[in-house]
């Protein structure tokens, strides 16, 4: 079974692999719009990175009308991530820097 679910809404595809499901996210949805500033990034575990990464947890809140559980989420999110993958090294390979 796969371990590695596909967070973004409708999707259900599943991989062993947190790369592949990030590799997935990068070229099989529509990218996002940040609602802060503008940038437009891979949709999924990217754009929580820019927004996490790019702007204030209160920029987040008031812009996404989230709460603090919606942070939370999101930020374990990023934490697994980050511990499971070397995220430099993927962006790199995905040729994020470049296009995002």
């Amino acid at each position: 079974m796969a371990g590695w679910e596909c967070g973004i809404a409708g999707c259900e595809s599943a991989y062993a692999d947190l790369t592949d499901l990030l590799a997935h996210q990068v070229s099989e949805h529509e990218r996002h719009e940040c609602r802060v500033c503008g940038t437009v990034v891979p949709d999924g575990f990217f754009a929580i990175q820019h927004c996490f990464d790019e702007h204030t947890r209160a920029e987040y809140v008031r812009t996404y009308d989230a709460d603090s559980d919606d942070i939370r989420a999101r930020e374990a999110v990023k934490e697994d991530v980050e511990t499971e993958v070397d995220v430099a090294a993927l962006r790199e390979r995905l040729d994020l820097d470049a296009s995002a």
